[in-house]
């Protein structure tokens, strides 16, 4: 039988919360870009996470059927601000002063579109997700 000591909880090693600028129009009392902080979530998570961004859609023709679709922008918007340790995007006092009610709204209010972009593609990797090069050199070998 095969050591499965190795798999208990204690003994298997957690990752670290990673920090990183996500805009460098947001800046500190020292004029410098403020790091966020991000987290990692369990694959249970994930999965609920995106299981709740998906929808039943018609299928163009045929009446009756649907077919399921992932709304990616509001599964990425949720897996981030999930992720995010610092700034907290629960803060009723900074969602009110983006006008937004959820932590997915604010950061999607925080960051303009390359930077939402690049900060999804950061949180990801720290998830354990490949980015595109790793992938392309993987089905290269």
């Amino acid at each position: 039988m095969s050591n499965l000591s190795a798999f208990m909880q204690p003994n298997v090693e957690q990752v670290k919360n990673h920090k990183s600028v996500a805009s460098h129009r947001i800046k500190g009392e020292d004029g410098k870009p403020v790091e966020w902080e991000i987290c990692c979530i369990s694959a249970d998570e994930y999965a609920r996470i995106r299981g709740a961004c998906i929808r039943q859609v018609p299928v163009a023709g045929k009446k009756g059927q649907y077919t399921q679709q992932l709304d990616t922008y509001t599964f990425q918007a949720r897996v981030a601000a999930r992720c995010t340790v610092f700034p907290d995007l629960n803060n009723a006092e900074l969602q009110n002063s983006w006008g937004v009610a959820k932590p997915e709204e604010l950061i999607g209010k925080l960051l303009i579109g390359g930077e939402f972009d690049d900060y999804v593609t950061e949180v990801f990797q720290h998830n354990g997700f490949k980015t595109e090069d790793e992938l392309v050199n993987d089905a290269k070998n």
